[in-house]
């Protein structure tokens, strides 16, 4: 049988809080709409996701935040890959970006989120899984407005942390030059 491409991509690698998503994805039909999740609004790709995950096979990657501070993010994005190489079986698989993190027989390609539709797919399962997450945890943890900025380190967020500290969602590795001359002097 033909698997064809497996096409994958990351959402949470940059805030400060939150989990980092992966998602691998192989799509079973044609899906109108897709693209970078970013480039879409929370609307659309809530739309777009139940389409894919209706019409796709794919696996979704989570790393907490502690894992992130423990092996590092290169490393979790390694793992990441390796686990849905493992879990999908696909003729090619595209990563998008420019390495490979050191996992042998994995693709890459700049703004591949934007260029071929399996990626465009993951991207949107990846970014919707994050913030449907992140958004769980600003009902656990109100004072840090997770759901406005995402986990992101925002000034609001960083004002926030200087107020209550870090919550166990917080990515103590990251260290943020405006928290360093509060928090550690």
């Amino acid at each position: 049988m033909n698997n064809g491409l497996c096409g994958i991509d990351e959402a949470g690698r940059g805030p400060i809080a939150g989990d980092l998503v992966m998602a691998g994805c192989i799509l079973r039909s044609n899906i109108q709409g897709l693209n970078d999740s970013k480039k879409l609004t929370a609307k659309k790709r809530e739309a777009l996701y139940e389409l894919i995950v209706q019409h796709a096979q794919y696996h979704v990657v989570k790393f907490s935040a502690a894992e992130i501070d423990e092996k590092g993010i290169s490393s979790c994005l390694a793992c990441g890959l390796r686990d849905i190489m493992r879990n999908l079986q696909a003729d090619e698989y595209l990563f998008d970006g420019n390495t490979t993190f050191g996992v042998p027989g994995l693709s890459t390609m700049i703004k591949a989120d934007t260029k071929v539709a399996e990626v465009s797919a993951a991207s949107i399962l990846a970014k919707v899984t994050h913030d449907r997450d992140i958004i769980r945890m600003a009902e656990k943890y109100p004072q840090y407005e997770f759901e406005k900025h995402k986990g992101y380190g925002t000034p609001r967020h960083v004002e926030m942390i200087r107020k209550y500290g870090y919550c166990e969602i917080h990515r103590r590795s990251y260290k943020l030059k405006a928290l360093e001359a509060t928090l550690f002097s």
